[in-house]
Parts: C-alpha cells; structure tokens; sequence
C-alpha cells in the first residue's frame, strides 16, 4: 500500500515522522462543508464565459451578415468563429504551463485578465470601414481566447483538487467537477442563446449594430464577477504537497509513463470537438432549412431551443458518473449519440418534407443527440483528463489535451461546410454531415474505453506512485512541494492511530 510522510507534533514540540497509509489519511476530514464545496464551484465557474462568448459568436455572425453584407465574406466569418477557438488552443497550452510551474491561483487571475481584456477590446471594436471593424473583432476574441482557453486547464485542476479535499467531496467529485465545468461551459451556450434573443427582441427583431455590442459586452460580467473570489483562493493541498516549481522538470519521465493516457485523452477529446463545434454553430441553419421564410429571430430561436437540451444532459449525466465512472459514462453517451445521429441522418429526408410534426420529430431528435454529447464526453472529457494524472504535469496534459481537442474544433468547423458543400442538395449534405458525425462518435467510444485508465477513488494515490517512479529512475524529489518531502495531511491522525501505525 502506498504511504506518505506525515507529521505529527509531540509533546516537546519536535515532530515525529511516521509512514500513515493513504487508506487511513482517506478517513480524516470526511465531512465537507458549504465553503469546500464553494470552492470548488468557483474553482471553474469561469468557464461559463468561454461557453458564452465562443456561442455567442454562432448568433452574433447572423446579424453581422446582414449588416456588413460585403465586409463579412465566407473567409472572414470563419475568422470570426475562429480567432477564439485559437486563442484557446494558446491559452491551454500557456496557463497550464503557469499552473503547474507558478501555482493555480497565479494562473486562474492571469486567465481573466485576458478573458476581461479581449472581450471589453471587441464590444469597444471601430475602424475606418467595415473590414477594419471586424479584424479589429477577431484580434480582440483572440486576445479573449487566450484567456478562455487557459480557464480549461486551471479550472479544470484547480476544481478536481478542490474536489479531493475530504472524503464527503470524492465521493462526488464527478458530480461536483462536472457542475464547475461542462455545465458551466453548456450554462454559458443556452445563455448566450437566451441573451442574444433578449437584445434582438429589444430591437425589434432587426439586425443593428447594438445587438452585437451588447451581447459582446455582456460576456465580462460574470469574470469580473468572481473576480474578487478568485483572487481568495490558495493552491490546494495536492498541489503544495507534490507540485514541481523549480526550473528541471521530469518531462522525458513523465511522458513515458503517462504517454498512452495523454494521447487517449487527448484523441478522445478531439474526435468529441469535430462534432460539437460545428453542430453547435450550425444549429440555426439546419433549423432554418426546415423554413425558407423564417426570420431572423425565429430561426434563432429554433437554434437555441435545439442547443438548450445539452443543459439537462449535463445534469443527467453528473449523476451518472460518480455511479457508473468517468470512462463509462463517456462511451454510454457516445453511444447513444451515434444511435441518433444515424436516426437523423437516415431519415433526414422525410423529416425536412413532412410539414410541421416532422419538423418537431427533427427539434426532439437532435436536441437528444446534443444532450448525449453532454452526458458522455462534454462531462467527462475534463474529469478523465484531470484523473488520469498527478498533479505535478496534471495542469499541463490537461492544458494539452483540451488544445488537442479545440484544433479538432477548428478542424470540425472548416470541414463539415466543406462537407455539405459536396453534395448535389442540402439535406444530403446534412445528412451526410450526421452519419459522419455518428461514426466518428463509435470510434471516440473504442478509444475511451481501451486507452484511458479507470479513476482513482483517491487521487493522492497517483502522486505518490509518481513520485516513487521518479525516485526509482533517479530524479531527486526532495524539493517536490512547498515542505519537500515532509508530507504534512490535511488533519493529524489521532495518538491511537498512531500507536497502531
């Protein structure tokens, strides 16, 4: 069993080492209380503004188009959709660095400043013409991707370590990570959606410039909101006990050990973006295809209507991971996702030409495939990635594997166009885009399930092994931790406990 330096004070005031077993550590601080579980929460919440001002985009591009009819070519709004996806991959790769080599708390204030920052330099976005206006915007979101993207592997970490706190918090820590996450990325979709119609409504249903410059600036309200929180947090036992913050670091060591969990995770949640992404932006056209005549707000609102059903698959899906696993629960609603993206693809046809009901048919059956997304990867993709590895490389291989996964969005969003663009009609194009969709869904599911580990119920367990790797391969571990290698946990054992041990 393996075993950590704990320090127990005695009664001259000199500290007695002994070995306590994780399993015994397990059993002190059980109980977990409303500022742990807060904690947790605020950990990722931020990550609802990366959801909204990603989405956001999707709707604003809509109204842009009919305002800058010339300016807002093809190859522009792709840089538009584009530019934060980039500034993502930047900032995942950037602040998990930070994360893991400064701490969690510098990492989280820098990836708001820069969320902040990008938004509020796009809502205030002018130039000489049109063209300028919108180069202007897709610097500005990319400025705010960077931010938004280092928000996935900081809050990620920062949430799944807060969750490890006591045993009350693991033995929900799926459903608790998922809260700070997925759900809060998939909150900030449905309400960029709800606020979008909101502004548009306000105008009369017209496409103004208004419209666009509010919903932009509405993003910075929730970063700056927790702002004052976040600048509260410390770095959490895990990363105090085991982090590496000195200039060597094992990465040859850790990439050796770790190289088939990091390209799983990283696989998976590419596979999983090429589909969200695109089916997401796309939304308000498949649904708009079902009515030649629809305006601007109804076709909107269809979208938003389909994209809303991701909410409850969250919720469902947070449920069902701290009883089935992370790994399970991912290739369950990759499963089922498939299933009705075939359902759709094949019957694409008659659903489009068969009037009103079958245009409902078309709402209930995507907005069940857009709530499997949810259950399986959109869930877990954060928690079987930041469970799969220590802390000292956790924020990096997170960091690393979500970028994997956000060039997949990139690549989703230029591909699926392309895609539809082959074929002689519309609805064969979108068919065409479902089946592809589905099948690359089935692949996802077999790499879940043959290259990811299963969770550790205590994810200390994975630091020590680690750190026994290291030694074991001749890497001095000494100063690994702000107390080097006197591990002190999270409450002393009692004197009996350590008579036994």
């Amino acid at each position: 069993m393996a075993s950590v330096k704990a320090v127990q004070p005695t009664e001259n005031g000199e500290d007695d080492q002994f070995d306590a077993p994780l399993a015994v550590l397990e059993t002190s601080g059980s109980k977990r209380t409303w500022q742990q579980t807060l904690s947790v929460l605020i950990s990722g919440v931020a990550l609802f503004s990366d959801g909204y001002n990603i989405q956001i985009t999707g709707y604003t591009n809509t109204v842009m188009a009919k305002l800058y009819p010339h300016a807002l070519t093809t190859t522009m709004k792709t840089r538009l959709s584009n530019s934060i996806l980039i500034g993502d991959i930047f900032g995942m790769l950037l602040f998990g660095l930070c994360a893991d080599r400064l701490g969690r708390r510098w990492g989280i204030v820098g990836c708001t400043f820069f969320l902040v920052l990008g938004v509020t330099l796009a809502t205030a976005a002018h130039g000489k013409s049109p063209t300028g206006m919108l180069w202007m915007i897709v610097i500005a979101r990319g400025v705010a991707g960077l931010g938004a993207g280092g928000e996935y592997a900081v809050c990620t970490t920062s949430a799944v370590e807060a969750a490890n706190e006591t045993a009350g918090l693991r033995k929900k820590r799926g459903f608790f990570v998922v809260s700070a996450t997925n759900t809060a990325i998939i909150a900030g979709f449905v309400g960029s959606a709800i606020v979008f119609l909101i502004v548009l409504a306000a105008y009369g249903g017209e496409p103004t410039e208004g419209v666009w410059r509010i919903c932009f600036g509405i993003g910075i309200v929730l970063p700056l909101t927790i702002f004052i929180f976040r600048m509260r947090m410390v770095d959490s036992t895990l990363y105090r006990k085991h982090g590496i913050a000195r200039k060597a670091f094992p990465y040859k060591l850790a990439l050796r050990r770790y190289w088939k969990p990091l390209f799983g995770c990283s696989f998976a949640w590419f596979m999983y973006d090429t589909v969200i992404y695109p089916f997401n932006l796309l939304a308000p056209t498949l649904a708009a295809g079902f009515n030649s005549k629809a305006t601007l707000l109804q076709s909107n609102g269809w979208g938003a209507l389909i994209n809303f059903f991701a909410l409850p698959g969250c919720i469902f899906g947070s449920l069902l991971i701290d009883r089935l696993g992370p790994r399970q629960t991912y290739a369950f609603g990759m499963v089922m996702v498939a299933i009705f993206g075939f359902a759709i693809g094949g019957a694409m046809e008659p659903l489009r030409t068969g009037g009103t009901g079958a245009f409902a048919a078309f709402v209930v059956l995507f907005g069940l495939f857009q709530s499997f997304l949810s259950v399986g990867p959109g869930n877990n993709n954060f928690l079987v990635s930041s469970e799969s590895f220590p802390t000292p490389v956790r924020g990096q291989f997170v960091g690393l594997a979500a970028a994997i996964g956000k060039a997949g969005a990139a690549v989703g969003t230029q591909v699926y166009p392309l895609i539809i663009a082959r074929f002689p009609t519309v609805i064969k194009g979108h068919q065409a885009m479902f089946c592809i969709g589905s099948a690359t869904c089935l692949l996802c599911a077999v790499i879940v399930m043959t290259m990811i580990p299963d969770r550790r119920a205590q994810l200390e367990d994975e630091d020590v092994e680690f750190r026994e790797y290291l030694e074991a391969n001749g890497w001095n571990t000494a100063d690994m931790g702000c107390l080097g290698n006197e591990i002190v946990s999270s409450s002393t054992p009692s004197e009996k406990e350590a008579t036994k041990l």
